[in-house]
């Protein structure tokens, strides 16, 4: 039986095929820097909101909250984060960076924003707003035929 719409003609695999791509890329930037793409990107939003919950940093980075926990846990035992108790709010743990832990994010960020950098040079600045416009329209479809 014939498949009603092609693979080709399939938005999904094309998206999934630049992801790999991008993900394929971003891990040989960090990996010299002894991190996952999911570490370096909770990392990353780390950087951006010090003090973050695990909760809030599982949101961030699309991961369920289990996820998250195993990914600062492993952070935590490298040394490159602390998770100490909120001043307020006990049974919430505030997540900052060790010396080494910034100084490893430092050192990913250079590499994988060299990625970035590559990856928006493939396009003209109109090109890049469009894509960013058309990615935004498939994930505001997409959320809305989940719910």
């Amino acid at each position: 039986m014939t498949s009603p719409l092609p693979v080709s003609e399939r938005l999904g695999s094309h998206i999934k095929r630049a992801e790999q791509a991008l993900n394929a890329a971003k891990l040989a930037a960090v990996k010299p820097a002894g991190l996952t793409v999911a570490q370096y990107a909770a990392l990353l939003h780390l950087d951006e909101k010090p003090g973050i919950s695990a909760a809030a940093l599982a949101r961030l980075c699309g991961v369920t909250p289990p996820t998250m926990n195993t990914i600062l846990k492993n952070l935590q035992e490298r040394g490159l984060i602390d998770r100490t108790p909120h001043e307020w709010h006990r049974n919430v743990l505030e997540i900052t960076f060790t010396d080494e832990g910034r100084t490893v994010m430092k050192a990913a960020d250079r590499r994988a924003v060299r990625v970035e950098r590559a990856l928006a040079d493939a396009f003209t600045d109109d090109e890049r707003a469009t894509l960013a416009d058309l990615l935004d329209r498939c994930v505001t479809l997409l959320d809305e035929t989940r719910d």
